[in-house]
């Protein structure tokens, strides 16, 4: 009878001196500071979500002085029109003053039986119906029309007299473009600032997304195009001038 001998005892091989440890397959190969990629996930949920607190706040302050531009242009509009109205009216009855004026003249140079009566009258409205600047341009008139008798010139023609009669509408209208100009370029800001928003409220989704997710390379790549999402956003946020609240 053949006796079997007793199976030899399991051994544990003995690590040889100066080898390293073994690295479990569960174990990431990266540093230290990537191991932690809650961590890194979390600092960068804090970062992209302050700025875009900031994009967000500096868009409604460019919405705000939008509609102030806006708002000072149509006035400035409004009362530009006004101006150019009763700009408009003086310059209607100072050109029926003048032809009235032309025809008495006429009167007191070609009918002597008229040229007292017509005088008186011509006097007359110099004096109480002929402002200053109007008489300005007549004497200018007068004094192109010496040089040059072949060529008749207006006194409407004189840029003072223009300057003097339609100057606080043009002002006022120049006004009036420079804010609707202004307004233009804070909605266009406005609307860049929106945009990096909408960007960066995708990265922060797509942190989100790597905060939950359970394979560490699902989680690198949504990290990585998260970053480059807020790169972009930050770089449209940041050429936008800054606007002070205070």
């Amino acid at each position: 009878m053949t006796i079997d001998a007793p199976p030899a005892p399991a051994t544990n091989p003995i690590p040889v001196a100066g080898e390293p440890p073994r690295r479990p397959r569960s174990e990431p190969r990266l540093g230290r500071f990537l191991n932690n990629v809650e961590l890194v996930t979390a600092i960068l949920l804090g970062v992209v979500s302050v700025t875009t607190a900031y994009a967000s706040f500096q868009a409604s302050l460019y919405d705000g002085e939008t509609a102030k531009q806006f708002s000072a242009g149509q006035n400035s509009q409004t009362e530009a029109e006004s101006l150019y109205l009763e700009a408009n009216q003086q310059y209607i009855r100072d050109v029926q003053l003048w032809d009235q004026l032309t025809e008495l003249q006429i009167e007191v140079d070609n009918v002597p039986a008229e040229a007292a009566t017509s005088q008186l009258k011509y006097d007359t409205l110099m004096f109480t119906s002929v402002s200053d600047d109007l008489n300005a341009a007549i004497l200018w008139s007068a004094d192109q029309n010496a040089a040059n008798p072949a060529e008749y010139t207006s006194p409407f023609t004189s840029e003072e007299y223009q300057d003097a009669l339609f100057g606080a509408w043009a002002d006022e209208d120049d006004k009036s473009e420079a804010a609707f100009k202004a307004g233009d370029a804070a909605d266009k800001s406005g609307d860049s600032l929106t945009l990096t928003t909408v960007l960066m409220a995708v990265s922060l989704f797509l942190l989100g997304l790597a905060a939950v997710a359970r394979q560490l390379r699902v989680q690198l790549i949504l990290m990585s195009v998260s970053i480059v999402i807020y790169a972009v956003s930050l770089v449209l946020t940041f050429s936008v001038p800054f606007m002070a609240w205070w």
